[in-house]
């Protein structure tokens, strides 16, 4: 007969998980407001308003903003920063620190701490934005991704990883004559899957809310990425000058429902790609931070 062992609750636990049912709650109230605010129906809408549900329910914000030019690029822009930048940081954050794991390489120490040192020791803004402006780079959205190819932190936290994997698989395959893309391609790669989904994440992530480098090098509102049209849009009050008059008209939503709408859009594929990579983006986070 066996007897299931049932943890003891302490007003330790209660306090503690009422406090963070708390906290949840309270980062769950802004979006809650901002998508109640996004689906209402413009005859039933009243300014800042506090209310969790609408009265009554309509697409009509975001259908209006979808239909609009100016998100259409924002979108178009984000996306190809998001899709090529993240494809560009995993290439080179992952061969380099397969490099640095190799202990034939030459110089490999110096290099590795030329890595430390840039982690320690950033340019600043002046800098990158003079190199930016040098390279002729202003103005296109190669500004965005060729500076941050790959950066210090990803680079010692991969390499750990690479150097927790088992190595005798990694001879064994090189005693069969299998070259260094070889290896690197069939061993390395499909062993790194937790760190490769991680960092996929973390990238995708990083490029998708561009917010300050697109502010900084895109100066034609075409190519604006979705945070600095939302931040004119909710920010500025400057609709009208990105194409969106969502205050004008009789048949267009109140600007308050548009903005609301565009800050949804801006964050929805997030949230609906987190869930499907949150095992491996843990697991990889920490099994590349057990090693240095």
């Amino acid at each position: 007969m066996s007897f299931v062992h049932q943890k003891k609750v302490t007003a330790f636990d209660v306090i503690n998980y009422t406090l963070l049912a708390i906290i949840s709650a309270m980062c769950l109230f802004p979006f809650l407001y901002v998508l109640s605010v996004s689906l209402t129906h413009r005859s039933v809408y009243i300014p800042y308003a506090l209310q969790l549900f609408p009265e009554k329910w309509s697409l009509g914000a975001y259908s209006y903003i979808l239909s609009s030019n100016s998100f259409e690029n924002a979108l178009q822009s984000t996306v190809f920063i998001t899709a090529v930048g993240t494809l560009l940081n995993v290439a080179f954050t992952f061969t380099m620190a397969y490099g640095l794991t190799e202990r034939k390489l030459p110089h490999r120490r110096w290099i590795y701490g030329l890595v430390v040192f840039s982690l320690v020791f950033s340019a600043g803004i002046i800098p990158s934005f003079l190199l930016v402006k040098e390279l002729s780079l202003m103005n296109s959205y190669w500004a965005l991704i060729i500076p941050a190819l790959t950066n210090a932190w990803s680079l010692i936290v991969v390499k750990s990883f690479m150097d927790s994997l088992p190595t005798e698989v990694i001879e064994s395959a090189k005693m069969d004559g299998c070259t260094e893309l070889g290896v690197f391609f069939r061993i390395i790669l499909p062993l790194s899957k937790p760190a490769l989904a991680a960092f996929v994440l973390f990238f995708a992530v990083s490029h998708w809310n561009t917010y300050f480098n697109a502010l900084l090098y895109l100066t034609d509102a075409k190519k604006w990425t979705l945070q600095v049209l939302v931040k004119s849009l909710v920010l500025d009050n400057s609709a009208k000058t990105v194409g969106m008059e969502a205050s004008i008209g009789d048949a267009s939503p109140p600007s308050e429902t548009v903005r609301s709408a565009s800050i949804i859009l801006s964050i929805l594929p997030i949230l609906v790609v987190y869930p499907f990579l949150q095992k491996h983006f843990a697991k990889g986070v920490m099994i590349g931070s057990v090693k240095g």
